[in-house]
């Protein structure tokens, strides 16, 4: 194999070298941005489930001072009555 044909065998063969590689770049940076949004979406669903549960803990304590008031009204009308 002559020297020139060499030469350009290894030119050919570093340009697609470059090319896959620059292919890769690019899909890698494709999957660091997806996975920024995803990590975005979960933090926001998160705080999401936190302000639920937040305001959900009411709720059994509200069930339970109506069931104490509907006792003592209950008791408080058979001692009347």
């Amino acid at each position: 194999m002559p020297e020139g044909e060499v030469a350009l065998a290894l030119a050919e063969l570093r340009s697609s070298l470059e090319v896959g590689l620059a292919k890769i770049d690019g899909q890698l940076a494709l999957l660091v941005q997806r996975s920024d949004q995803t990590d975005k979406a979960v933090e926001d669903l998160e705080e999401r489930v936190t302000t639920l549960e937040r305001g959900r803990w009411p709720l059994p304590a509200i069930t339970v001072l109506a069931s104490v008031t509907a006792v003592v009204l209950t008791a408080y009308g058979v001692l009347r009555g």
